[in-house]
């Protein structure tokens, strides 16, 4: 195959798209601790499904043309640090080929080390063993290869990215300790090597189709049916299309287009108007669909589980029309799961709260739509979760004309802290400075389950044991909650503790926050607050100043 023309092109996103959406779970796995929270494979699926889907409705045969509207839809859809650099490989793949209507096996090997240039340069400090290095690996093997043996085939040049791609991948348990200690590869690393995989099947003349191992999308929409179990969101909308939809909606693509996200669907068209309805964990990329091809005169998304009301909500909130605020000088976005944690950030001056955490990465749309809601001089960002700051840099990165600030909050607590150092009295540099000094002041702690067996550290711990962790460190690990939850605040208290901040969760009481806040007071002459957090996965947030 001498060239990869736009047809080849889509093809070959439409089959990495699919082979990463039917290996989601696995990828999932390979979260190194045992949180509730591997979502790896999840997160990358959702961000590459955005940039694909806006990609195969490109009109263009242009591969440059496409490749541009698939770096903007990953861009805008990247979701946790694994899709953020995702979309960046992408990015540097289009600026590679953005002038060319087709591309050979060499401009296919140079756009794919430029990629991994591109994604090494978004990350401050690029970790070795991660999806980086099996990126940049297999596309120096492969340029070398493509040009010492003067290749020309381009479907070789992609079977030899995949086969270092594979090695590369094998050996980052040996550049990450952590991962030889569990027995794991990197999760992002792997979802890359399935994205190239459909790419090559592609070329082959296979179309990787969306079967085989369920993702945790199609597993959740399968149990939508099932009674007790039931979760994912119903979504409806009406829609009046557009000049563009009344020429080419069709019922049954836009019936399969929905079955790409979930089932219980009802699509009826009448002359102008569409009536849709959909159970599925991805209302966004429903709704998404729907608004290419005309407005929402009516929409309406119900969430199907308790535990996502707070997902509910920003997707509600996310989809009204933008309406912007009050003019001010400073603005402040913030991130929070759990009803009760997100009124504590209100509370304390946050003008936006991203429903989101852990579990449910906010998107750099997620953020971008945050922003345009203000009305701002200056905004700051507190992500207060590691794996959403490269998000919100990329928010910041689209949205250049704006004064944004991200302050690299990675727990709740960092952020509650962040916000009450916040002054609306003073500059902004002042602001800066004691917000970002916050984040060291205090000591952040959780309680959650384990979601399988492993060892960490010499720690045996086994599936639904209650696991401390301080920081990110594992320091607790009990059958009893209390116990575990008692264990670790022994470790982070200590002779300078003054104020200790007990947030507890959905599956915690006001009864058990006390038992804690007597066991602190025992302990040391630290005060305590307890707050009603309502958060998911986490018994207990803990802070201690």
């Amino acid at each position: 195959m001498q060239y990869i023309d736009g047809k080849l092109f889509k093809e070959m996103l439409l089959s990495g798209m699919n082979n990463l959406g039917n290996h989601s779970s696995q990828i999932d796995a390979l979260n190194v601790f045992p949180v509730p929270d591997g979502d790896t494979g999840t997160n990358m699926f959702l961000t590459v499904s955005n940039g694909v889907n806006a990609a195969l409705e490109d009109p263009t045969d242009s591969v440059g043309e496409i490749a541009k509207t698939l770096s903007r839809g990953l861009l805008m859809g990247a979701r946790g640090n694994s899709g953020v650099i995702t979309s960046q490989i992408f990015r540097g793949f289009y600026q590679a080929i953005k002038d060319l209507d087709q591309i050979d096996a060499a401009q296919l090997a140079h756009a794919l080390v430029n990629g991994s240039r591109v994604a090494y340069k978004a990350v401050m400090r690029p970790v070795e063993g991660t999806i980086l290095t099996v990126i940049r690996e297999a596309a120096d093997y492969t340029y070398a290869y493509t040009m010492s043996e003067e290749v020309t085939d381009c479907t070789k040049v992609m079977a030899r990215m995949v086969k270092e791609a594979e090695e590369s991948l094998d050996t980052t348990p040996q550049l990450l300790p952590v991962l030889a200690e569990v027995g794991v590869v990197d999760s992002g690393g792997k979802g890359l090597l399935v994205i190239l995989e459909g790419f090559l099947s592609a070329m082959e003349g296979k179309v990787i189709a969306r079967e085989g191992e369920v993702n945790p999308v199609e597993a959740a929409q399968t149990k939508v049916e099932g009674g007790e179990q039931e979760y994912g969101f119903c979504t409806e909308f009406i829609l009046h299309l557009s000049d563009h939809g009344i020429r080419n909606f069709s019922e049954d693509s836009f019936k399969k287009e929905l079955a790409t996200i979930g089932n219980s669907i009802v699509c009826v068209q009448d002359d102008d108007l569409v009536k849709v309805h959909v159970h599925t964990l991805e209302p966004q990329t429903a709704i998404k669909m729907g608004k290419r091809q005309g407005r929402f005169m009516k929409l309406k998304i119900e969430n199907m589980q308790d535990q996502h009301d707070n997902i509910l909500e920003k997707e509600e909130e996310e989809y009204h029309e933008i309406k912007k605020e009050p003019h001010k000088k400073y603005g402040i976005i913030t991130v929070a799961a759990g009803e009760g944690i997100k009124n504590m950030f209100k509370e304390l001056r946050a003008d936006v709260v991203i429903g989101g955490g852990q579990t449910m990465n906010p998107s750099t749309e997620d953020f971008v739509s945050a922003i345009q809601k203000l009305n701002c001089d200056h905004i700051f960002i507190l992500p207060n979760n590691s794996n959403i700051i490269l998000a919100a840099q990329q928010a910041q990165s689209v949205m250049e004309d704006q004064d944004i600030h991200v302050i690299p909050s990675k727990t709740i607590p960092q952020g509650l802290c962040a916000c009450i150092m916040f002054n609306p009295d003073v500059d902004v540099t002042t602001n800066l400075d004691e917000m970002e000094n916050a984040l060291s002041q205090v000591k952040s702690g959780e309680v959650t389950y384990a979601v399988r067996d492993t060892t960490y550290e010499g720690m045996e711990i086994k599936k639904g044991q209650y696991m401390g962790m301080f920081g990110k460190a594992i320091v607790a690990c009990q059958n009893d909650c209390m116990q575990a939850s008692k264990e670790l605040l022994s470790k982070m208290l200590d002779e300078d503790s003054e104020l200790v901040t007990i947030i507890y969760g959905e599956d915690a009481t006001k009864e058990m926050a006390e038992e804690l806040g007597a066991f602190v007071e025992e302990n040391s002459d630290a005060e305590v607050e307890i707050n009603n957090g309502e958060q998911p996965v986490y018994s207990f947030i803990l802070g201690v100043e």
